[in-house]
């Protein structure tokens, strides 16, 4: 009986030692079976949405102190973010699929199962699922926009139009090297600084500078992505950053942008719009170094043992950093308002 009731929890822990493992990699480990949970954990990317916590977390710590803060618009606000990036993915996944970019030899079905080619959902269970995504966005804007007007609408709009038409025709934004450039004015100025205003009612100035630096380490995961995918993507006409500038180019451009992280952090913290504090984000320089020297050396031609998201290489790294650094701005953000 000791051991039937303990059986449960086991269950529970084996569980979430599974979630944890598809947060970490995007995929199930070999050895166990799928799950309603971890089946749409893949299918929304969900690895890859801590991204947009931080952002929202840094918009939530910028705001710390503003007159007429509202944290529950700040809550409303980070889930409606969060439901907005796990419907860009599935976005993403349809309408590469529909233009014939995705197929079973394309890099996105190779490093995680694709919703429709796994045979997990059909495409219109995920076109079901995109719509009732973001009808709930849809809800969580409208009661924003009740509190704080039209300037939510402006935010949220430009958003979707852009997570929309990064793939989607008539514009392809991804397809005409503007997807780096899309994604560094999503996961900065319009995250940060939309969250600021529905959490504060204002938005001064200093808020888009501060929005900066991570929108930074953002896009360097995704051009590490796209020179991952670069072959691919060449071939099919998809002219991505790095396919316009060619592997070398975009190699030095992202490390340029993930120094100019650090370069960016400092600059503000001279001006003094961020606390003394945030120079811990100087803790995730022995990680930079790491990911520099992985950019300057050749792509191995297979992955080391147990690698999880061949034939991915450069983005993983990128990844990685990011994550590292991103939460040290969040820890920097946090120790300046503790020591004021």
């Amino acid at each position: 009986m000791v051991e039937q009731a303990r059986s449960p929890s086991r269950e529970l822990l084996e569980r979430l030692n599974v979630w944890r493992e598809v947060l970490l990699t995007m995929n199930l480990p070999e050895d166990k079976p799928i799950d309603g949970v971890s089946r749409w954990l893949i299918m929304t990317r969900a690895g890859v949405i801590p991204m947009t916590l931080t952002s929202g977390l840094v918009a939530g710590l910028l705001a710390i102190g503003a007159p007429h803060a509202n944290w529950l618009y700040f809550m409303l606000a980070l889930v409606g973010l969060v439901l907005a990036h796990a419907s860009n993915n599935l976005i993403n996944d349809y309408f590469d699929l529909e233009s014939g970019i995705d197929t079973a030899e394309a890099p996105r079905a190779l490093y995680a199962p694709h919703p429709i080619l796994s045979g997990w959902i059909t495409r219109g269970g995920l076109l079901r699922a995109i719509v009732a995504i973001n009808a709930i966005d849809a809800a969580i804007l409208i009661v924003l926009f009740m509190a704080r007007g039209w300037p939510v609408v402006a935010f949220a709009l430009a958003g979707l139009l852009i997570s929309v038409f990064y793939v989607a025709p008539p514009v392809r934004l991804k397809h005409h090297g503007l997807g780096e450039p899309a994604v560094f004015i999503v996961w900065g100025p319009l995250m940060v600084c939309g969250t600021y205003f529905v959490i504060t009612g204002a938005l001064p100035g200093w808020v888009w500078s501060a929005s900066l630096p991570y929108a930074i380490l953002v896009t360097t995961v995704l051009i590490g992505k796209h020179i991952d995918k670069l072959p691919y993507d060449s071939e099919r006409q998809v002219r991505t950053l790095p396919v316009i500038l060619g592997q070398r180019t975009a190699l030095r451009l992202n490390q340029v942008l993930m120094c100019a992280f650090y370069v960016v952090v400092g600059i503000l913290v001279l001006v003094k719009v961020f606390a003394f504090a945030t120079l811990i984000v100087l803790a995730a320089v022995p990680m930079l170094r790491q990911t520099l020297d992985l950019y300057s050396r050749p792509k191995p031609d297979q992955p080391p043992p147990n690698y999880p998201v061949w034939p991915l290489w450069y983005v993983a790294s990128a990844f990685v950093h990011a994550r590292r650094a991103g939460a040290l701005l969040v820890l920097g953000l946090i120790l300046g308002w503790i020591v004021g």
